[in-house]
């Protein structure tokens, strides 16, 4: 079997997104947003909301995008996913941001989201894809 190889490239700059991209053209990723990713737009620059932080802030990543004035999204977790039994009663929709990447770079592979999903989300989070629910 061949599988694709997609290539990704990134730049460092120390201007922020703003003075980069129009306004109208920037999504800011965070899992407090009331939209749900339903596709992956190329005309479109993704900002994957992240912390370097080992606790949740409820509602920051939003804030700072509402506070920009952009238009926010989240990944369709709730949509596709369900939440699983475990010892905690933990389940969380905060991604790390490699997994929020792995997630975004899957579904643009496969445009299937069970599968981006599935690479991205890990169990611990405490949601599965329905299919993997009774195992």
């Amino acid at each position: 079997l061949l599988h694709s190889l997609c290539v990704f490239q990134m730049d460092t700059t120390p201007e922020s997104y703003l003075d980069l991209f129009p306004l109208d053209a920037i999504v800011y990723l965070t899992p407090d947003s009331e939209n749900v990713l339903e596709d992956i737009d190329p005309d479109k620059v993704y900002v994957l909301g992240g912390l370097v932080d080992e606790s949740i802030h409820k509602q920051l990543t939003l804030r700072r995008a509402q506070e920009q004035s952009l238009r926010t999204a989240r990944l369709p977790i709730r949509e596709y996913m369900v939440k699983a039994p475990n010892s905690r009663n933990y389940h969380s929709e905060t991604l790390a941001i490699n997994q929020v990447f792995d997630v975004l770079s899957t579904y643009y592979e496969t445009r299937s989201w069970p599968a981006a999903l599935r690479a991205g989300v890990s169990s611990g989070k405490g949601y599965v894809l329905p299919d993997t629910a009774e195992q």
